[in-house]
C-alpha cells in the first residue's frame, strides 16, 4: 500500500469488518462525497499511519490539515461539514433527542461488541443481551419510518451499521415480536446508499454466517 501520507484532500482510513468504520462509509454515500477510502488490517498497519492515528486505530478521517478519529465525531463533521442532507436535526430539541439515542446506542450495544472476541461464556451473555435489547425496543423501530424519528439522521446510520452484522455476533430475531426490527432492517438495507456503502468482506457477511 502506499505511503498514508500521500492523500487527495480527504481521506478515510477504515477497516471493512469494523462497524464504526462503516457507519463513517455510509455517511459517506449519504452525502455523494468523493473521497479515498483506504482500508487498514489491524495486523498490517503501515509504520507512518501512527502519524494520524498514534493509537493505530480506526476510523481515521483527513481533510486537508485536519485529521479527525473517532466514528461519531467523524460523522458530525462531516454532516456539518457537508450539511445535504442533513443527518442530523435542526432544532436544538430533536438534536438533543438523537444524540441521546446515539449515546444510549454506543453505551450499551457497540459497548458489548468487544466481547464477542473473548471466551464462550461471554459471547453467549453478550449475544444475549444484544438479543433481549433489540427485541425490548422493537415498538420504537416500528412507530416511524426511521429510528424514533421521520428522518433519516445518524442514530439510523448507527444502527444499520451494528445490525447487519447480527449474523456474524450469532443473533437471530424472530417470531412477531421482532417484526418490526426486521422491517426497519430492511427498510434501512434498501436505501441504495446503504448498498454502496458496503464493503466486498461487508456483503459476505450476510452470506458467511
Amino acid at each position: 500500500m502506499a505511503s498514508v501520507n500521500r492523500r487527495s484532500v480527504m481521506t478515510l482510513f477504515t477497516n471493512p469488518e469494523s462497524p464504526d468504520c462503516h457507519r463513517t462509509r455510509i455517511v459517506l454515500a449519504e452525502k455523494e462525497l468523493t473521497a479515498d477510502v483506504i482500508d487498514i488490517s489491524i495486523g498490517e498497519i503501515p509504520e507512518d499511519f501512527h502519524d494520524l492515528s498514534p493509537e493505530g486505530t480506526v476510523p481515521v478521517l483527513a481533510d486537508r490539515d485536519l485529521v479527525v478519529t473517532n466514528a461519531r465525531v467523524i460523522m458530525e463533521y462531516l454532516d456539518e461539514r457537508f450539511p445535504h442532507p442533513p443527518l442530523m436535526p435542526v432544532d436544538p430539541v430533536s438534536r438533543a433527542k438523537v444524540r441521546t439515542a446515539l449515546y444510549s446506542i454506543e453505551r450499551d450495544w457497540y459497548g458489548l461488541l468487544p466481547e464477542f472476541e473473548r471466551g464462550e461464556k461471554t459471547v453467549a451473555r453478550a449475544r444475549k443481551t444484544l438479543r433481549e435489547g433489540l427485541l425490548a425496543l422493537a415498538p420504537a423501530f416500528g412507530h416511524q419510518p426511521f429510528f424514533m424519528s421521520d428522518e433519516y439522521s445518524l442514530t439510523d446510520v448507527t444502527l444499520s451499521a451494528l445490525l447487519w452484522r447480527l449474523p456474524v455476533y450469532g443473533v437471530e430475531l424472530s417470531g412477531p415480536s421482532a417484526k418490526p426490527v426486521l422491517d426497519y432492517m430492511k427498510r434501512m438495507f434498501d436505501r441504495p446508499t446503504f448498498q454502496m456503502s458496503l464493503t466486498e468482506v461487508e456483503r459476505e457477511m450476510r452470506d458467511r454466517y
